[in-house]
């Protein structure tokens, strides 16, 4: 049976270190110092989907030398188990009798009122041997307890260093499609792919994976990373046609949903009236942020574009 990460090039080809992942200079010296000094602290990695949060607090901890456990905070699971799990592991001590971590992806899941004052409960019990290191989308939904303990690292890219970092993904990604004896015809398709979905590098490896299935990167799968039409959902929100924009989100709920809440925000202006434009600009800010967290991304996305049908005024 061929493992996960053996499948997966998320997994088979994620950096083992901190030189080799892609981020910003400013962020990755801060990681350095960190190794340099054979220590870190408790900390607090945030930024959006895919941008390497995870990757490079497994590099660290390997670099550092620490045994660490990953424990997903948007699983749905008992909150005694959580507990149970992480106080197991902080409680022994490692094999080689050095530090452990426990990174906690994805900690903005966590219970706010119950699991996360129990979190800053274990910083404070095990900060002898254990440090944390806990991932978010959102920062301003962990505790301020959990923050005073913590040092916060923003995941964001300039614009200024934008280019460089997108340059080095192609770079990486045409490196890992050769390793993968895939043919690419034009190397300004894995372009096109990069500036869709960046900077979810995840979205971007698995969906360069998923086209890559046939052994060849062709022209062909453009069709699949084309802008999202807008004009045709405009249509039927000022119609009110509430069946043909369903069907429209059906047809397109595979697109990254960050990506039609920006769509409609930058398309908006030629479509709603003036007066219209900031009640509609509120309602993007509150279903993206929601669509962080919901189970079910049609129904939040549908459920934002009824509000938009029934209150907007149209040109």
């Amino acid at each position: 049976m061929v493992k996960q990460d053996e499948f997966l090039w998320v997994e088979k080809y994620r950096p083992q270190n901190i030189e080799d992942c892609i981020l910003p200079d400013s962020i990755k010296s801060t990681f350095k110092e960190f190794i340099a000094e054979g220590d870190m602290p408790n900390l607090l990695l945030s930024g959006t989907a895919g941008t390497g949060k995870t990757t490079i607090a497994k590099a660290l901890c390997n670099e550092l030398g620490y045994t660490s456990l990953v424990v997903n905070g948007s699983l749905d699971r008992n909150i005694d188990t959580l507990r149970n799990e992480i106080a197991s592991f902080a409680s022994t001590v490692s094999f080689d009798g050095g530090k452990k971590c426990i990174i906690l992806d994805e900690a903005d899941y966590l219970n706010p009122q119950s699991f996360q004052p129990a979190l800053r409960g274990f910083i404070e019990t095990f900060s002898k041997n254990v440090r944390f290191i806990l991932t978010c989308n959102f920062k301003d939904k962990i505790i301020e307890p959990i923050h005073s303990r913590t040092t916060l690292i923003d995941f964001r890219t300039g614009k200024k260093e934008m280019p460089e970092i997108m340059g080095a993904l192609m770079k990486r990604i045409l490196n890992i499609l050769k390793e993968e004896s895939v043919k690419v015809e034009d190397p300004k398709i894995v372009a096109e792919v990069i500036k869709k979905h960046y900077p979810d590098i995840r979205r971007i490896l698995n969906e360069m994976q998923r086209y890559s299935a046939g052994g060849v990167i062709d022209i062909g799968i453009l069709a699949n990373v084309g802008e999202t039409d807008v004009t045709s959902l405009m249509k039927y929100l000022k119609d009110r046609d509430f069946g043909k924009m369903r069907q429209w989100v059906v047809e397109n709920i595979d697109a990254d949903p960050v990506r039609i809440f920006r769509t409609i925000y930058d398309n908006m202006h030629d479509y709603l009236a003036p007066s219209s434009i900031p009640q509609i600009v509120l309602l993007i800010g509150e279903y993206q942020y929601k669509q962080a967290f919901v189970q079910d991304r049609e129904i939040n996305l549908v459920a934002f574009l009824t509000e938009v049908m029934v209150e907007a005024e149209w040109k």
